[in-house]
């Protein structure tokens, strides 16, 4: 098959001929007929998540055919080939920990992560823990389906983090962001997008998806918000989005990586406003964005490039030259 190949961080991802994997015990092994491009997926080549596997596959947002399940001892196949199944970013948890016991397997020390420590979906084909992957529900084709594995689930618990927020600011109008403003929306929540400083086309984007205002990130929205979502790995909007929220209001980061948060005032976090972050996803969050997901129902706007031009892919993405979401495709 053929696969992008990281062999060292900070280096262009290598198009290669490698063997077929084979599943093991309670494995999938799936063709992939798509899979999304992530920020994260730039934060693992770039270097800024530490210790990845190597050499690696990347990807974790993939749509996939099954072809074959090697059901764990004792168990039944979970899906029968050629059912189509999503694969996300969480790819296997201990499930004994304190933190998988309490329903929190996204905090689970001993996690791994597909295309982090688990080869993922810049291939023709993946192997993945059948208990890690969700049938895709009807009516999202491969390419709208696979930025719901990620892009899609973060921005899902990234949303619930908020509660009942109904003025939300987002921070960062990429894949996440053009996702989650419609679930909001959904519910009956009022979106105020805020994008780079001089980046017209992304404040014009978040308009276009559903924000009832746009502005650039230092600006003041037009009244105090309740939440804010900060999806861009850029420290320095913290102390904006506190700036912006009401007390008692929370900003809620829900990226993997953000430069180095600067120091601000006390006075910014006084008034009982919060700050958390959002780590991975459980499968629980998988079962009921992907439940709510037809009902919105989300749209996906993608961004194709053959599986051969990731690295083209990843330099778009890394330069902010698409909107919405970026997803390979196997030739």
């Amino acid at each position: 098959m053929r696969a992008l190949v990281l062999h060292a961080p900070k280096s262009p991802l290598v198009l290669e001929e490698r063997p077929a994997p084979r599943p093991g015990p309670g494995e999938v092994l799936l063709r992939v007929r798509a899979c999304a491009v992530c920020r994260t997926d730039l934060h693992v080549v770039d270097g800024e998540l530490p210790d990845p596997r190597l050499p690696l596959v990347p990807g974790h947002q993939i749509v996939g055919e099954v072809l074959e399940e090697v059901p764990a001892p004792g168990e039944r196949p979970r899906f029968s080939p050629g059912t189509r199944v999503g694969v996300p970013w969480l790819g296997w948890t201990c499930g004994a920990c304190a933190h998988c016991r309490a329903g929190r397997e996204n905090l689970c020390d001993r996690a791994r992560f597909t295309g982090y420590q688990i080869d993922g979906g810049y291939a023709e084909l993946a192997v993945a823990d059948a208990r890690f992957c969700f049938p895709i529900p009807d009516g999202f084709p491969d390419l709208s389906a696979a930025p719901l594995l990620c892009a899609g689930l973060i921005g899902y618990r990234t949303l619930r983090m908020a509660g009942d927020a109904e003025r939300i600011g987002i921070y960062g109008f990429g894949a996440a962001a053009h996702l989650v403003v419609q679930v909001a929306r959904f519910e009956g929540r009022r979106i105020y997008g805020f994008v780079r400083p001089g980046d017209d086309v992304a404040r014009a984007f978040a308009l276009s998806m559903g924000a009832e205002w746009a502005g650039f990130s230092p600006d003041a929205p037009p009244e105090e918000l309740d939440a804010a979502l900060i999806f861009a790995p850029a420290g320095e909007l913290v102390p904006a989005a506190l700036r912006a929220v009401r007390k008692g209001g929370v900003v809620v980061c829900g990226g993997i990586h953000m430069s180095d948060i600067p120091s601000f005032p006390y006075s910014l976090l006084w008034g009982e406003r919060g700050v958390r972050s959002v780590a991975n996803l459980t499968r629980r969050d998988g079962e009921e964005f992907l439940a709510l997901a037809p009902r919105v129902p989300v749209r996906t706007e993608v961004t194709v490039y053959p599986l051969e031009e990731a690295n083209t892919a990843l330099d778009d993405l890394r330069n902010g030259r698409f909107s919405g979401a970026a997803v390979l495709v196997p030739s």
